[in-house]
């Protein structure tokens, strides 16, 4: 009951919160016009699902409340340059040479003024994402070390309270997700990254349906870091493949010598190791922002409704927000499968990789 509870509250928060942003986001009459500009969903979306280089919160009329981060961007012509986004004024000001991009091939990215022409530079801004992976590490870090600290306390006693969940969620990525599929001995081995990569989609996927400040970021909605992601399990289980594994790729067992031949079944097993992690990187990436577009798009259609009529907005409210409740919580469900599904994968293709002759393979639909 207590959990419904705090599930109903917090679906309204969600709510309430993301109602607000797009209500100080709805389109305002021009001072050099009397028109109205038209509402764009899929550019309000994409803002809110894309990257930056400050956290808005909020806009109040023409004020925006926003978290400026900090610019770190090298020049080839002018060298290193590090200032405050908040130079920037929201895209629309010029700093040192730079500005956020306008046009349609370096949009919302920062770029140079070289002449006439924008020229991208090495840029290592603290934007929004690295902003939240910076945030959501060391989250992880502190939970753990103060888990670590508990029982150190507290030796021979059953923990209780946010620790007694959080080691019952440890177990079950240790025993149903590494045991299960590695192992005892080769499960131990891998436990530190499987433990690693649970918690850091976990967290960061309950982190993006936070509609404040330091949540909201679509980290694992961000193709660049399932990708890293992915790339690291493509690289442990490479690096861990023995004899047997790379036998089955070049030189399978129970398959006839002809169809052994290069290039044709080679060919099929190397582009197997590599779709794997692809797999991986893109179940990821859709699934998370698909939760996002789902969420905005009911938003979106009360505005849309109420461009006709206020009327009419008003009308379609109550049903995209009984819709975004129950996306919402969709949405905390998708966020511990998606990590249970990204780890339980990685632990089979590693189990795969170090599985010896004798040992029965695990089947990978």
């Amino acid at each position: 009951m207590n959990l419904m509870k705090k599930l109903i509250l917090f679906s309204l928060v969600f709510i309430l919160a993301s109602f607000y942003g797009l209500k100080a986001q709805e389109p305002q009459i021009n001072e050099n016009s009397a028109e109205k500009e038209a509402f764009e969903p899929g550019e309000l979306i994409m803002e809110h699902i894309g990257d930056a280089y400050e956290w808005h919160i909020a806009t109040f009329g023409d004020f925006h409340l926003s978290v400026p981060l900090l610019c770190l961007v090298y020049s080839e012509n002018t060298g290193f340059h590090a200032f405050c986004a908040s130079n920037l004024h929201h895209g629309s000001a010029e700093f040192e040479g730079f500005r956020i991009s306008q046009s349609e091939k370096y949009k919302g990215k920062l770029v140079e003024i070289v002449g006439n022409q924008e020229v991208r530079p090495w840029d290592f801004s603290i934007t929004k994402n690295v902003f939240a992976l910076l945030f959501s590490v060391c989250l992880i870090a502190f939970i753990f070390i103060k888990m670590k600290s508990y029982y150190q306390k507290n030796q021979g006693k059953a923990p209780h309270g946010f620790f007694n969940a959080l080691e019952l969620v440890v177990l079950f990525v240790r025993d149903d997700i590494a045991y299960a599929s590695l192992g005892k001995k080769h499960g131990d081995k891998f436990m530190p990254f499987l433990m690693t990569v649970f918690f850091f989609i976990f967290i960061n996927n309950l982190l993006g349906l936070v509609p404040i400040f330091p949540g909201g970021a679509n980290l694992t909605g961000n193709i660049a870091v399932t990708c890293v992601l992915a790339l690291f399990v493509f690289i442990i289980t490479t690096i861990n493949g023995k004899k047997e594994y790379w036998l089955e790729i070049f030189w399978p067992n129970g398959t006839p010598w002809w169809l052994k031949m290069p290039p044709i079944l080679p060919a099929v097993e190397i582009m197997g190791m590599f779709t794997k992690p692809i797999v991986l990187m893109v179940r990821l990436f859709a699934n998370i922002t698909a939760g996002h577009i789902i969420a905005l798009g009911f938003f979106s259609l009360i505005f849309l409704f109420g461009a006709n009529s206020p009327a009419s907005g008003y009308g379609v409210a109550p049903v995209s927000i009984l819709f975004t409740v129950f996306m919402s919580a969709l949405e905390l469900l998708v966020a511990f499968i998606q990590a249970y599904v990204f780890t339980l994968l990685s632990s089979i293709y590693f189990s795969m990789a170090v599985a010896e002759e004798h040992e029965e393979k695990p089947a990978v639909n």
